[in-house]
């Protein structure tokens, strides 16, 4: 699993658009929108999130007991209503298909454990005397969704289950696999029976442990058994989220290598919930403005975290679409290094905080990211020395949001910072 997101993964997730009952039409609009916009800039990635086996689903609710799709081994398959290819036995191979044609990659959700109906069934473990029942921990219940019981990692069997849905995801072309309600509470165990069958199934897949947060003290098994990790609960279009991802970023910094990245979350740009109503809000343009997105932005790729866009790609207007593929922006999530925080205001200011953040890179370029977390625009002088380990001198110093060099002087970098806004740019000595 180590040779593979080498560089944190990028690509849109169906979850803060359409919930829980996105459809095979609307997944393939938005691969064709990346491909045609987005992968040139890296992105590759098109996720179905949460519920693709539930044919009821209508948005971000899930159905109580629901009457879920199974196989005749107790794995889940795609609602044929909601996925039309998938009928016959061919699950999400025609959508994989669909997605890779267009040289992207695909991914799914799923939910930890074994299905209540494949239990109660007594559905057969392919390749096993065993049934599902045999392997369920009908103790273990994830607490907001009732499809699945916990798998006992200690019956035989558990292994074998794990191993018989990857060894079916790879059939189908699956790339990554994004596995819900197992870092929080943090069941290693199951992330341990993922990764072997991961090992196992003949194909290279990212895993994505969800939700968060994931404990902190875990980072050393979580970066030996899994690429992406939640840091987070569900982040939203809200200011508050932002604030405290400084703080979560903060306590995970030095972590993130090839391999291996914590994940702040999805970021919530654009056209969102045209099927969700979390938190009680419904179809909507983002709520973040224009300066909180790129402070957003800024700190996500400052931080390297993986990045998925939940929009609906197709109704990306300028700002957003360019946010999305800054180039300048994008290599400092590629190819920095050495990303932390130099810097914190006093909590308490009366201007409101101020936040700095540095890396740099293997050319000996310098990146700083200086964030304004006050209600009110700040003239702001970075001190080289100082603040950032530089020797006085001469640089050259250029906005990668503006694209275009600003002045400096020989101990410093002045720059005007907008409330919730944040500044990034590129120190190179002459």
């Amino acid at each position: 699993m180590k040779h593979i997101a080498l560089t944190p993964p990028m690509g849109w997730n169906s979850w803060d658009c359409y919930g829980a009952a996105v459809t095979e039409q609307e997944v393939k609009k938005n691969a064709d929108y990346m491909a045609k916009h987005m992968l040139s800039h890296g992105w590759e990635y098109v996720v179905v999130d949460i519920l693709w086996f539930d044919p009821d689903a209508q948005d971000s609710q899930y159905t109580p007991y629901g009457d879920i799709c199974l196989d005749e081994y107790g794995r889940c398959v795609p609602a044929v209503n909601r996925f039309p290819s998938a009928a016959g036995g061919k699950g999400f191979g025609p959508l994989a298909h669909y997605v890779h044609a267009l040289g992207l990659k695909f991914g799914i959700h799923i939910m930890r454990g074994v299905p209540r109906k494949a239990v109660y069934a007594r559905c057969p473990i392919k390749g096993t005397d065993l049934t599902c029942r045999d392997i369920a921990h009908r103790n273990d219940n994830c607490p907001w969704n009732t499809d699945m019981y916990g798998v006992d990692c200690m019956r035989q069997g558990a292994q074998e289950y794990y191993d018989s849905i990857f060894e079916l995801y790879a059939q189908w072309g699956v790339d990554y696999v994004k596995v819900d309600d197992i870092s929080f509470p943090y069941h290693g165990g199951e992330i341990e029976l993922v990764h072997n069958a991961i090992e196992h199934c003949g194909r290279d897949i990212v895993l994505s442990l969800s939700c968060g947060p994931a404990p902190r003290e875990k980072a050393e098994h979580l970066c030996r058994f899994a690429n992406l990790w939640r840091t987070t609960g569900d982040f939203w279009d809200d200011w508050n989220d932002l604030y405290h991802a400084f703080e979560i970023c903060h306590q995970w910094e030095g972590v993130g290598g090839p391999g291996h990245w914590p994940d702040a979350d999805m970021l919530p740009f654009g056209h969102l919930a045209l099927k969700s109503t979390e938190r009680g809000w419904g179809d909507r343009w983002t709520h973040f403005t224009q300066e909180e997105q790129i402070a957003l932005m800024t700190l996500w790729c400052m931080f390297r975290s993986p990045l998925m866009v939940g929009a609906e790609l197709n109704d990306n207007d300028e700002f957003t679409l360019n946010l999305l593929t800054n180039d300048e922006v994008l290599a400092l999530l590629r190819d920095s290094r050495n990303a932390r925080q130099v810097y914190r205001e006093e909590r308490y200011n009366y201007a409101g905080e101020v936040i700095i953040w540095q890396a740099e890179d293997e050319m000996g370029n310098t990146y700083c990211a200086v964030f304004n977390c006050g209600p009110k625009p700040r003239d702001l002088a970075v001190q080289l020395e100082s603040t950032l380990g530089l020797p006085c001198g001469s640089y050259v110093v250029r906005d990668l949001w503006a694209h275009e060099c600003i002045p400096a002087t020989d101990r410093a970098i002045v720059l005007t910072v907008p409330s919730h806004g944040a500044r990034l740019v590129r120190i190179t000595r002459r």
